[in-house]
């Protein structure tokens, strides 16, 4: 796989936090283009050794990592981290672990975690599926959050979403007793996917009934683009999952 980030002049991201292409069994992301600005570049030489992780394949001790003993909230695909933050900001008694493979968002946030001068937070520029398999305990996460998916809208693409069985599984096994699940979609048909997906997989119990949603929970931030969508009329669906 070429490296996209490479394009139009744009500057790469540092050789250690880039993925490795490779044949996995679940592949969590698909690299799209993206513009790597001077900021971003400098977020990653700076920034990375105070809020980076870099994929070992082995075991984290996070309460080594973070200090404390507490619980762990995990989002896959923070995109440009505007909910992570949000997330870090407001829940200071739990820690935050995300996961992004888009670059330019990863040294957008971490430039906005220095500004906040946060400190309970930690980022991997890597694919999630390896990261859960190889550096997540079982049963160590008090709740997962993937949020506005990438959609793969056409029918020909579906079969590239990330809400697969396999991934469910992975999820359900990373999670405590107890622990929650939740999804944000702004795509139908990809609710729908998800319904299919995770009211079939053992451990998980949807919080609204099967093939329910609920109201956006008051720790998911509303982002500039959802409102717009709403406005044009587009519906947005909150799934919560609990751990048996």
């Amino acid at each position: 796989m070429t490296d996209p980030f490479t394009s139009d002049g744009a500057k790469a991201p540092p050789k250690p936090f880039t993925v490795e292409g490779g044949h996995r069994k679940i592949r969590s992301f698909v690299l799209r283009q993206g513009r790597f600005t001077p900021a971003q570049q400098r977020a990653f030489d700076e920034l990375w050794p105070r809020f980076g992780l870099d994929y070992t394949a082995r075991p984290r001790d996070f309460d080594a990592i973070f200090g404390r003993r507490a619980e762990r909230v995990m989002e896959i695909g923070f995109g440009n981290g505007e909910a992570l933050r949000y997330a870090t900001q407001h829940d200071p008694a739990r820690d935050m672990i995300g996961i992004e493979v888009h670059a330019p968002g990863v040294g957008r946030l971490l430039n906005a975690l220095a500004a906040d001068d946060a400190h309970n937070v930690r980022v991997y520029h890597h694919d999630a599926v390896e990261v859960l398999e190889h550096e997540i305990a079982d049963a160590s996460l008090a709740e997962i959050r993937i949020y506005f998916p990438d959609p793969w809208h056409k029918k020909r693409h579906n079969k590239r979403r990330l809400l697969q069985p396999g991934l469910a599984a992975l999820l359900t096994r990373k999670l405590r007793s107890g622990g929650r699940l939740h999804l944000a979609t702004d795509w139908h048909d990809y609710a729908e996917q998800m319904w299919d997906v995770l009211d079939a997989t053992p451990g998980l119990r949807n919080r609204a009934g099967p093939r329910g949603y609920v109201e956006r929970p008051d720790w998911r931030p509303q982002t500039h683009f959802e409102t717009r969508g709403q406005k044009l009329g587009h519906g947005v669906w909150d799934l919560l999952y609990d751990r048996d």
